[in-house]
């Protein structure tokens, strides 16, 4: 396929603007659409990326996003993984062409967790919650909808027809400053670091013994490379649909044993007067934020074996505790801290 034409949501988010980035900083020569909010993200975008072609509209842009999709071979929807129209038009959409089209979807390691049990959260994980995108594939493309995140829009995705390819990508907590020219700023350890800020104290949910994944965004940007590579080469060598789940992950944490060490530094940095942190139950936690208690106290393991196996793909940025001084200055910035 040559100087494919691709379609592009998300753009000027946090992963959707790095993995662009180092899509067009390797292939200069992609003819990218890319569906943006406003006129002032395009104008951005456009400065960063000249040869990109912007459509305004929003999700809910369902003729907008028809049409860009229409004229595109392969799909790279970075946006809101929980939005079900937008995901429908996509995926009915490429269905109707008469030739191999390709879709790389964004969805999100909160699948693994099992959200109808909050009296689990908090709590270590066990072996048989521990997944991974080859060894457990069966597992993975069953889990119910209800009480796992986005898996409603990750069963759209798997029913889309013989001739849409599709690619599902699942990051799980990400770290790390952006590359694209909108939102470069993760959320989790960020929003964490935030109320750790504004309470005056950390904290952890329940006993902080649960677990998660965490990957650079640059080091999963490069799942995404690889992908829109394999897809603009026809597929190979990467494997779509039913075994088109794609983990990535470069060291797990419990979020009892990173708040303390966000705790330590706020401290040492004297943004905090204490590194002791709180044990939350889940409602002290909802008035944190109302997706806190699944943010911070669910598991959610899950091992990159395909990316690896397929595209020899090796994590090699700076690890999530090598990040966290950073992280913690943008936030106190934010917040008007001084330290």
């Amino acid at each position: 396929m040559a100087a494919p034409k691709i379609f592009a949501t998300g753009t000027t988010g946090y992963i959707g603007g790095t993995a662009l980035e180092l899509i067009l900083r390797n292939h200069p020569d992609y003819q990218v659409t890319a569906l943006v909010r406003d006129e002032n993200k395009a104008a951005a975008l456009r400065a960063q990326h000249p040869t990109v072609k912007t459509v305004i509209g929003t999700l809910d842009s369902l003729d907008v996003i028809e049409a860009g999709v229409s004229d595109a071979d392969i799909v790279l929807h970075f946006a809101d993984c929980d939005h079900v129209p937008s995901a429908t038009t996509i995926v009915n959409t490429l269905s109707k062409a008469s030739s191999k089209k390709f879709l790389i979807h964004t969805s999100g390691s909160a699948i693994l967790a099992d959200c109808t049990k909050p009296e689990l959260f908090g709590e270590p994980i066990t072996k048989d919650l521990e997944y991974a995108d080859i060894s457990t594939r069966d597992a993975i493309t069953s889990f119910p909808i209800d009480g796992h995140p986005h898996r409603d829009v990750d069963v759209l995705v798997l029913a889309a027809p013989s001739n849409v390819n599709t690619a599902i990508v699942c990051p799980p907590c990400i770290y790390g400053t952006g590359t694209g020219s909108g939102n470069t700023k993760s959320m989790q350890v960020p929003l964490l670091i935030n109320r750790f800020l504004k309470r005056g104290k950390g904290f952890t949910v329940q006993k902080g013994k649960s677990e998660w994944n965490n990957v650079h965004v640059c080091d999963l940007a490069k799942v995404y490379l690889a992908l829109t590579e394999a897809a603009v080469a026809g597929g190979e060598p990467a494997q779509w649909n039913e075994n088109g789940y794609y983990f990535a992950e470069n060291g797990r944490h419990t979020w009892e044993d990173l708040s303390k060490e966000i705790a330590q530094k706020c401290k040492d940095m004297h943004l905090l007067p204490t590194d002791e942190i709180d044990y939350l139950d889940n409602e002290e936690i909802l008035k944190l934020h109302p997706f806190g208690h699944v943010a911070w106290g669910t598991n959610s393991i899950g091992k990159a074996e395909r990316a690896k196996k397929l595209f020899d793909w090796t994590p090699d940025q700076k690890s999530l505790s090598e990040t966290l001084v950073e992280s913690i200055q943008v936030e106190a910035k934010a917040l008007g801290l001084s330290f």
